[in-house]
């Protein structure tokens, strides 16, 4: 596979990551242009600048992502663009929830290089990729799938809200990040709680937390 056109994200707060991580997209598609960010906030720009980005590799662990919550973000605002989850956590449930949470394939960062490549490729390609141990075919928990659709319903300023939430953030704290009114966050915050069925900005926070922590990781 060899394309110039081809655009890369990776997104990793730690550079000997990030150069790894490089070193393979290089290898896999030879002529890529890859940008690289160290946090959630340089993806959401360079996204914006860059609408034909082909892939983002996204770690589960770094600034401005809580669990599975930078996921959730990308897949709400960027909807076109796959992402494919690396990261340190090898567990089994948190591979198969980065899937049923949107993403196009998980891939470990202990992965050989070779392997690697060949996930890369395989996502440019249109499938899905995970290590081989990991079931696909099975059925979500139930759990699980009512987290997604209720999810899903959000849009990505919603999203955003709830993620300042989750971090304690007050309504006026949340406005001035999103350069935006309070009554404008109100109104993000009610909607946010009829659509995932609750009754209360704690109510939000738990159900946010029960995602942040399936979706934890070490680095």
């Amino acid at each position: 596979m060899e394309s110039s056109g081809t655009r890369i994200i990776i997104a990793d707060d730690h550079p000997l990551v990030r150069g790894a991580l490089q070193q393979a997209v290089s290898s896999a598609v030879p002529g890529s242009e890859i940008i690289e960010c160290a946090d959630l906030d340089a993806v959401r720009s360079s996204l914006g600048a860059n609408p034909n980005v082909d892939l983002v590799l996204l770690d589960l662990a770094m600034p401005g992502v809580r669990g599975f919550s930078g996921l959730l973000y990308l897949r709400a605002e960027f909807p076109g663009v796959p992402v494919v989850v690396v990261s340190a956590n090898t567990d089994r449930d948190i591979m198969r929830r980065c899937v049923d949470f949107g993403s196009s394939g998980f891939i470990p960062k202990t992965t050989d290089m070779d392997t690697m490549r060949q996930a890369i490729r395989a996502v440019l390609a249109g499938d899905t990729w995970t290590p081989p141990d990991v079931d696909l075919k099975a059925p979500a928990d139930v759990q699980t799938a009512d987290i997604v659709r209720r999810l899903s319903t959000l849009t990505p300023q919603q999203m955003r809200v709830l993620m300042m939430l989750s971090e304690g953030l007050l309504n006026k704290q949340i406005a001035y990040e999103l350069s935006v009114s309070e009554a404008t966050v109100k109104a993000h915050v009610s909607a946010i709680l009829m659509k995932l069925n609750v009754e209360s900005r704690t109510q939000a926070v738990i159900a946010a937390s029960r995602i942040e922590a399936t979706g934890t990781t070490t680095e």
